[in-house]
């Protein structure tokens, strides 16, 4: 068991991610609003079992690594190649306090989506055997130039972290320095001292991000109602479209009831608010303002946070006027306002069969369900 020993966990993220062809280093960029650096240190701060962790950071991000992740973490700045990053590390191992037998865990800091359970599985083999990685069986056919199709049955796709008996891994880093020689991985260095290193099970999700491809875009769902009385002397306007007809919606601005819904739903999702919050219906500013110019300022909100809308399906809910004739110039008004294809915009009307506030005519409701996703 590994209950008695204490365990470091070394992240290296001292690439320079030039495959990403991003302005910064690729774990700089932000996943979730967090850089995928914070998200994967985060993953080793919250075990227990980890005693300490070290982050190794590219030369002359010292200083804002220590801003962004905060004091709970020892920063070191990498050298040119990886194995110089994390050996850089390992030398401070020994500062930490590390007995020889205690576990060191070496980590991918572009691996934000570890779980516990994979950590946890390593420190104990690590514990038990001396070295151990976690790895998946690869599931593509693997053809050798030389040797033709092999086994797949045999070949693993290798993740971290990996973890290893502290006395081993820097005995491997040494002769490794020794010979000239530079590894693929840390597991490569501990086999050529004659270790036979423990596969433990990995997870498809545990992807290290190195392309753009890699990086997930978040997707959020927000759910918007919004009702307003029908009365004398007011246009009717839905989906930014006049409506003929005897009676119209009250309201501050044009009281657009099905914008207004759809409005709330996007802000909804973006954890932004509501249309109340942004446009107070005492701020003379908005009164009899069209609503489209305010779905106009809402997409605005959620381009500043990094969200564009990925579609919308809006129901009216009226006993009369009859809508239908209408819906394709409302789903182009909202596209239009948005910036999207109408392809992504559903507008529907229904009724209540003559129940309650809609159905007797006092009234028009609308409810929208819509996904954002995010763009940065």
């Amino acid at each position: 068991m590994y209950r008695n020993k204490k365990v470091a966990a070394i992240i290296g993220a001292g690439g320079s991610g030039r495959r990403m062809a991003a302005p910064v280093p690729k774990q700089f960029l932000k996943i979730h609003g967090r850089t995928i650096l914070e998200m994967s240190v985060d993953r080793f701060a919250r075990m227990t079992a980890v005693d300490e962790i070290i982050v190794v950071v590219p030369s002359g991000y010292g200083d804002h690594c220590r801003e962004l992740l905060g004091d709970g973490v020892s920063i070191v700045e990498g050298g040119q190649e990886r194995q110089d990053s994390i050996y850089a590390a390992v030398r401070l191992l020994s500062q930490k306090g590390l007995a020889a037998d205690d576990i060191v865990l070496i980590h991918d800091g572009v691996r934000p989506f570890v779980t516990a359970d994979i950590i946890e599985n390593v420190i104990a083999a690590a514990a038990e055997s001396g070295a151990a990685i976690a790895a998946v069986p690869t599931r593509d056919t693997i053809r050798h130039l030389d040797e033709g199709t092999l086994d797949r049955s045999r070949l693993y796709n290798v993740q971290t972290p990996q973890g290893f008996r502290c006395s081993m891994i820097t005995e491997a880093f040494q002769q490794a320095y020794a010979d000239g020689f530079y590894g693929t991985d840390d597991a490569s260095l501990v086999e050529r001292l004659g270790v036979r290193v423990e596969i433990v099970q990995g997870s498809e999700e545990n992807i290290k991000i190195t392309t753009r491809a890699d990086l997930r875009s978040e997707m959020r769902v927000g759910t918007g109602f919004d009702v307003h009385r029908l009365v004398q002397g007011r246009k009717l306007v839905l989906g930014g479209v006049e409506i003929p007809y005897e009676l119209g919606l009250l309201g501050h601005s044009d009281a657009d009831v099905l914008i207004h819904a759809l409005m709330d739903a996007m802000l909804g999702a973006a954890a932004l608010g509501d249309i109340g919050k942004l446009f107070p219906d005492n701020d003379p500013d908005y009164e009899g303002i069209s609503s489209i110019i305010l779905l106009e300022k809402v997409r605005s909100s959620l381009d500043d946070a990094g969200y564009t809308l990925a579609n919308a399906d809006i129901t009216v809910i009226c006993q009369k006027p009859k809508l239908a004739d209408f819906i394709d110039r409302i789903r182009d008004n909202l596209a239009d306002a948005l910036a999207v294809s109408r392809d992504v915009i559903s507008v529907k009307a229904t009724t209540t069969e003559k129940l309650g506030f809609t159905g007797r005519g006092e009234g028009i409701a609308a409810e929208a369900v819509c996904m954002i996703k995010e763009t940065k």
